[in-house]
């Protein structure tokens, strides 16, 4: 009988997590997902992360992660966005409450490649130190192509590189039900400079309470 319940609790849940994937899916671009969700739900987000076609299953994480009050978001945000600003290597941007970090894929990548570089992994402890600093907040990891090359193989390097900093940020502690990893291939470009266009771009959104 406990066995029927448990099997029983897992379907629902699992049913609950694939309706809000396909709600998500609707999304620009290929999110690669972070599943929110303790005990089994953990576990059925993973499942449903490795499917590169998912996106982040959000529903409910501003209840589990905590959220800031609306009149605090502004200040709560002004003081991630100076200790954003000490990044050297990061290009940063503000609209209303949402930081933009926008790092040149070089530095992170060898060109084709989706492993992170030895080098990249100091500047990647520096980011994970802001985000832990601010935990009522959602981080959604770009990665970006340059034109060259086609389509689909743009968008596969871009997912993998995005999966690749999502996994170095959750290994320095930044909680996994915060990261969405989304690659973009060469469906945004922003220049007419290919190393322009190569970068990965890290956008923080703050949980607001309630």
């Amino acid at each position: 009988m406990k066995k029927l319940i448990r099997f029983s609790a897992i379907l629902a849940l699992a049913a609950m997590l694939t309706a809000c994937a396909g709600a998500n899916n609707q999304q620009t671009g290929t999110g690669v997902g972070a599943a929110a969700g303790a005990g089994v739900g953990a576990i059925l987000g993973q499942a449903i992360g490795r499917n590169t076609t998912s996106t982040l299953v959000g529903a409910g994480i501003g209840a589990v992660l905590g959220g800031v009050a609306g009149n605090q978001i502004g200040a709560y945000m002004d003081r991630q966005e100076q200790q954003l600003r000490q990044l050297e290597a990061a290009s940063i941007q503000r609209d209303h409450d949402v930081l933009t970090a926008t790092f040149k894929s070089d530095m992170f990548f060898d060109f084709n490649s989706a492993d992170l570089k030895p080098g990249a992994y100091s500047e990647l402890d520096r980011v994970a130190n802001v985000l832990n600093n601010f935990p009522q907040t959602t981080i959604r990891v770009e990665g970006h192509t340059d034109a060259k090359g086609s389509v689909e193989y743009n968008q596969g390097l871009s997912e993998r590189r995005a999966l690749s900093v999502r996994n170095a940020l959750a290994q320095r502690g930044v909680d996994p039900r915060r990261i969405e990893a989304v690659g973009y291939g060469k469906s945004q470009l922003i220049s007419s400079d290919d190393a322009a266009n190569r970068r990965v771009v890290v956008v923080i959104n703050p949980i607001r309470q309630g």
